[in-house]
């Protein structure tokens, strides 16, 4: 049993869950995912594709036959993370395909390991399967490798991301996003809607909805409706709802239709929940960022949001130190956390990454004050939760379970999402539970950021 660290990094999907089950002599491909939940379902879709062509996929090095590494390009140190795991399966296994966000850099990876025996950018399934065949061809038996109709999935069982598009039309200063995944490209909604029956029907008991700006879903495509599925995302979120699992909306831009949600969580159709990248809140930082700057407006919204929904819970995810950030610009983004209160908050102190437009901004923030500042918004956010959860104790509510070991059973109310938010915890009388159960439980106690429960 763990309790969530208060630094966890915002960016980071769950880590994969690999079925070693092979027949003997069958070609075994491992995979190191890195980054966000969208890469994620990349790695679960190449994965996929391996499987239905015979493959089998190794849970470590030594058991295969080459390995994958699904790259982030975020920021530099998730690059120099993204290197450091390709020169570890180089080390541990000696042949290594690159996929993922860095991929869009071949250069820079060559140049640091000339031996890797591909590059792919994010989201070149055919090329990275061409990569696989060229270093280990398929032997499949149609016979027993049967894929089970919703493919690998690398989270539990019971959840699973639902990827709704891929790329982004904004242009923030600090992001290379769009350059690495294009603009937007929203997949049709019937074919969203049946991946997530298909995923229900195999036992998903909640859907996290991920994109790069999942409330400008269906734009690029007019909204287009087709076999009675219209491609926006209120539309999507109540055909999603209708779905009996828990519906998590990540990454969802404050634009004025979002209020077109809030009703559908108030109904208990989607979960009270909506991850928001505000950023900053000083107008003239947002500016500096290329991001909406109408933080005052933003407040209003909050409001209303709460007005039509009272148990919402909102999470969001901020950056200090950005370029030309002064302490008056800093304090306002303060004062103002004092006015929202935002229930889940993750931080990210400003880095330069190679190719953003923010690197040019003048007035660079030393590296002492970006951590001053980090800790001074962790210490405020950390008593904003902590006030929220002790307001809890007292309350009955529903929890999904995620695992269940000697100590207790770990479990997430419908305020939490998966890796980056808090746990709820239940001690004693868990026996018999199992992950996806969903439970009743009367929470006892609370600490910064998790909660304790009793079954009812």
């Amino acid at each position: 049993m763990t309790q969530n660290p208060p630094d966890l990094r915002p960016d980071i999907a769950p880590g994969i869950k690999i079925d070693p089950a092979a027949r003997p002599g069958q070609p075994r491909i491992g995979m190191v995912s890195l980054g966000c939940p969208k890469a994620l379902v990349d790695s679960e879709r190449i994965l996929t594709r391996l499987r239905a062509e015979g493959y089998a996929i190794s849970p470590d090095y030594a058991g295969a036959e080459a390995v994958i590494v699904n790259t982030c390009g975020f920021l530099d140190s998730a690059k120099a993370e993204s290197l450091e795991a390709i020169g570890e399966a180089l080390s541990e296994n000696g042949r290594v395909i690159v996929t993922g966000c860095l991929g869009a850099e071949p250069e820079y990876i060559t140049g640091h390991h000339p031996s890797v025996l591909a590059v792919t950018g994010p989201h070149q399934y055919e090329q990275v399967l061409d990569a696989v065949h060229a270093a280990v061809p398929p032997s499949p038996d149609p016979f027993v490798d049967l894929l089970p109709a919703s493919g690998v999935s690398l989270t539990p069982r019971h959840y699973s991301y639902l990827k709704i598009s891929e790329g982004c039309n904004h242009k923030c200063k600090f992001c290379i996003i769009p350059d690495m995944r294009g603009r937007l490209a929203s997949r049709p909604a019937h074919a969203v809607v049946r991946e997530a029956e298909k995923l229900v029907e195999a036992g998903v008991r909640e859907l996290l909805v991920i994109s790069q700006d999942t409330s400008a879903y269906g734009v690029d495509i007019r909204h287009a409706e087709d076999r009675g599925h219209r491609a926006h995302i209120t539309d999507l979120a109540r055909d999603l709802g209708g779905l009996g699992a828990w519906v998590r909306l990540h990454y969802v831009y404050p634009y004025p239709h979002v209020r077109d949600l809030i009703p559908l969580m108030a109904e208990g159709l989607v979960l009270p929940y909506l991850d928001i990248p505000f950023q900053h809140a000083h107008p003239d930082t947002l500016r500096r960022m290329a991001r909406p700057a109408a933080a005052e407006k933003t407040l209003d919204r909050i409001a209303e949001w709460r007005g039509i929904c009272p148990e919402i819970t909102l999470r969001s995810t901020f950056i200090v130190g950005y370029p030309g950030e002064t302490e008056a610009e800093f304090q306002t983004l303060l004062d103002w956390m004092d006015e929202a209160q935002l229930d889940r908050v993750g931080c990210f102190q400003y880095e330069n990454v190679a190719g953003a437009r923010s690197n040019a901004l003048p007035d660079h923030v030393t590296p002492e004050v970006k951590q001053d500042r980090w800790e001074r918004f962790m210490e405020k956010a950390q008593a904003i939760s902590a006030a929220k959860l002790a307001a809890k104790v007292g309350s009955r509510i529903e929890v999904i379970v995620d695992e269940v070991d000697a100590e207790a059973a770990t479990c997430r109310t419908k305020a939490d999402a998966p890796e980056i938010d808090g746990n709820l915890f239940i001690d004693a009388g868990f026996e018999g539970l199992a992950p996806g159960d969903i439970v009743t439980v009367d929470v006892d106690e609370a600490s910064d950021y998790d909660l304790w429960g009793t079954r009812v």
